[in-house]
């Protein structure tokens, strides 16, 4: 009776021999091997040290497939960034200094990782924006949390927030240093080291202000 499945013959042996090398006392203390690659790495180390000191050493970021050190030594070298990189937040201000944000939680709305945390507050009496709008009293993020997303950019109505600084965010050795409050949020600056905003903020009370104000009054 035939077998179902019949036995497949042996294959012939595909394996190439190897001479048995002789143990002796060099290759086995590795003395030999050891003391080439302290060479290799010793006409490296002085060849890249005599590039740094006469200044020829290769560009990390335009020469990078050069011979040489092509490594970027952070943070006294930083690769440049382009101009959408989304680095560490910052609150924008108006021109006499406060805080641009609302506090109206479209920022912390918005955000799918829920790292965004805002306390709203009423400004003090007299004030001409009092009963028109709030301000943050309290303004957290999470950098650990966040996922850098440019949700919070996107949504914010007064562009409050922005994520132009042109930095991330530098490693801690503890979890409480990535919890950025308002005072944080608001010492970043731009890449040309500006606090503000390129878009004008027309305030209300000023001529050129289009809102119209919770009183019914155009201006």
């Amino acid at each position: 009776m035939a077998r179902a499945f019949p036995k497949k013959p042996a294959s012939q042996l595909n394996a190439t021999v190897v001479d048995y090398a002789e143990k002796t006392a060099g290759n086995q203390a590795y003395i030999p091997e050891i003391i080439k690659g302290l060479g290799v790495s010793m006409s490296h180390f002085f060849k890249n040290t005599k590039e740094m000191l006469r200044g020829s050493r290769p560009d990390p970021v335009t020469e990078r497939l050069e011979d040489g050190i092509t490594t970027i030594s952070y943070p006294e070298q930083k690769r440049p960034y382009p101009d959408r990189f989304r680095g560490v937040h910052r609150l924008t201000t108006r021109d006499d200094g406060s805080v641009r944000c609302v506090a109206c939680l479209c920022c912390s709305t918005a955000c799918p990782a829920q790292c965004i945390s805002i306390q709203a507050g009423e400004y003090p009496e007299g004030d001409k924006r009092r009963g028109y709008e709030k301000y943050p009293v309290k303004f957290v993020i999470d950098e650990l949390r966040c996922i850098f997303c440019g949700y919070c950019v996107e949504a914010c109505p007064c562009d409050a927030i922005r994520m132009d600084t042109g930095v991330h965010a530098v490693p801690y050795d503890s979890r409480d240093q990535f919890i950025y409050d308002k005072d944080i949020l608001l010492s970043f600056k731009n890449k040309d080291g500006q606090k503000k905003s390129e878009n004008p903020r027309h305030e209300p009370g000023d001529p050129s202000f289009p809102g119209v104000t919770r009183l019914g009054d155009h201006h």
